[in-house]
């Protein structure tokens, strides 16, 4: 999901991915541990899908004590 869409989701939202996304991450660091991982590019698609939302949260944040 791209930021643009991101910044129209509402806090609790994007708490809620966050969490979601935070979870498939450790599932997939124990697949590519184990050996059973069988798409690597999702990894990083998480990681980064995760920085995303987290820089959101951010500027809402910073927004808002402005």
């Amino acid at each position: 999901m791209k930021a643009v869409e991101l910044r129209q989701k509402a806090p609790e939202q994007l708490n809620t991915m966050l969490l979601d996304l935070l979870r498939e991450q450790f599932n997939l660091r124990m697949q590519n541990g184990s050996g059973q991982l069988t798409r690597p590019s999702r990894m990083r698609s998480v990681k980064r899908e995760i920085a995303r939302i987290k820089t959101v949260l951010r500027e809402n944040k910073m927004s808002k004590n402005s």
